[in-house]
C-alpha cells in the first residue's frame, strides 16, 4: 500500500502582484505545456520578432539555475 506524494500545482495566487501587473498586453499566464504543475507564459496573439518588453522586474537567473 504505497502513498503517492502530493503534487503541488502552481496557480495565479502564487504569482506576486507586481509580476501580473508587469505582463505585457496580450501575454498571459496559463498552465505550462511542458510541466502541467507550473505556469507558463502564453501570447494571445502573434508577437513580432524583435519586440522588446520591459522593464524587467525580478531576479535574473543563469541558464544553469533554471
Amino acid at each position: 500500500n504505497t502513498t503517492e506524494p502530493a503534487v503541488t500545482v502552481e496557480t495565479l495566487d502564487d504569482v506576486p502582484e507586481h509580476v501580473l501587473r508587469g505582463l505585457p498586453e496580450d501575454v498571459r499566464l496559463f498552465p505550462s505545456a511542458v510541466d502541467k504543475t507550473r505556469l507558463g507564459v502564453w501570447a494571445t496573439k502573434s508577437i513580432l520578432k524583435g519586440k522588446k518588453f520591459g522593464p524587467f522586474v525580478g531576479d535574473k537567473k543563469k541558464r544553469s539555475q533554471v
